[in-house]
């Protein structure tokens, strides 16, 4: 092997099969890697796909939810117009009600006041004089 070593490299006999093995080697190395990076490729193209798939699932399950939700929504919506309507209904009512008692007592107060001016119209005159009296002089201040 010392031999082999002392000769240049065109005169061993090892020579070119240790170039044809260094060669096959590379071209092995070469092809191995080559079929790496393809089956990489290829791994990766799947995973955009898988991406690509799933993410348009994830798309319309969200459309789908937003279309419930926006459906919820409405449907809560058309029940608060519709509390709220039958609210403000009654209370249109209580406050038409109350209106019609005020003014019914009203109208006797002003009945009454008409019978006791009346019965008593010269004390009713100095009544009248008296408040009179006081509104200018709170007016006057």
């Amino acid at each position: 092997m010392s031999e082999q070593l002392a000769r240049p490299e065109g005169e061993t006999e090892d020579a070119p099969s240790v170039q044809q093995a260094a060669n096959d080697l590379r071209e092995a190395a070469g092809e191995g890697t080559r079929q790496i990076a393809q089956s990489a490729e290829e791994r990766a193209q799947l995973l955009k796909e898988s991406a690509a798939e799933k993410a348009q699932q994830f798309r319309d399950y969200a459309g789908e939810k937003a279309s419930q939700i926006k459906d919820v929504a409405e449907e809560k919506a058309s029940a608060i117009k519709d509390v709220a309507g039958e609210r403000a209904q009654q209370f249109k009512d209580v406050a038409g009600e109350q209106w019609e008692e005020t003014r019914d007592k009203a109208r006797e107060v002003h009945a009454d006041f008409e019978e006791y001016i009346r019965m008593y119209p010269s004390k009713s005159v100095l009544i009248a004089a008296g408040v009179g009296l006081l509104v200018g002089l709170i007016i006057r201040r």
